[in-house]
């Protein structure tokens, strides 16, 4: 059990059957009347996010959010499976519980898979990876305006905006995050 005057930033409670982390918290302490707790709270399994006040004094039941790299490696029809690093492990995930960004993601990469009571709600890719442009136009010699980038695919199928020097072949770096190039790859 946790109180409310005891949340700190990152820690997860369950909350009307939610699984709620606090992203921020302020204890107020008003000249009149009781001191609360003010939280901006992030719904951990659907990414919601609301912000409400508690007394200090109410509790809440601890939740474990587990976290494990795993290693993605094949997909069959909407199941992605993952190989637990530990014990070898296949598990299915539905391919809706995968975000947009793990458009990224190729065979044998480790991800970061979020459960709570055995049950996968997120599966985070690595923040940064590295790809092989396998199809975009060829930049013409002369054209160096800045800041132009042109449409790339890259080995996953995903498209990536890169900049006109870049050919097919090359290995590029991508923020999975922001599905932004970063940079060619080094190597």
């Amino acid at each position: 059990m946790i109180s409310a005057g005891d949340f700190r930033n990152g820690i997860t409670f369950e909350w009307d059957g939610k699984v709620m982390q606090i992203i921020e918290f302020q204890h107020v302490k008003p000249g009149k009347g009781a001191a609360f707790v003010r939280t901006k709270l992030k719904n951990v399994i659907t990414g919601g996010v609301i912000e409400t006040s508690f007394s200090p004094s109410d509790k809440f039941e601890n939740a474990f959010v587990e976290r494990r790299d795993m290693e993605y490696s094949y997909s069959d029809g909407n199941l992605f499976y993952f190989m637990d690093q530990e014990t070898y492990e296949l598990e299915p995930i539905d391919q809706s519980l995968l975000g947009d960004n793990f458009k990224f993601v190729k065979e044998n990469m480790l991800c970061n898979v979020h459960s709570y009571k055995g049950k996968v709600f997120n599966v985070d890719p690595p923040n940064f990876v590295e790809l092989v442009v396998t199809e975009t136009d060829p930049g013409f010699k002369g054209d160096t305006a800045t800041n132009v980038l042109k449409p790339a695919i890259v080995e996953t199928g995903a498209e990536v905006k890169v900049p006109l020097f870049i050919e097919e072949g090359e290995k590029i770096r991508i923020d999975t995050r922001t599905g932004e190039y970063m940079e060619r790859a080094k190597g």
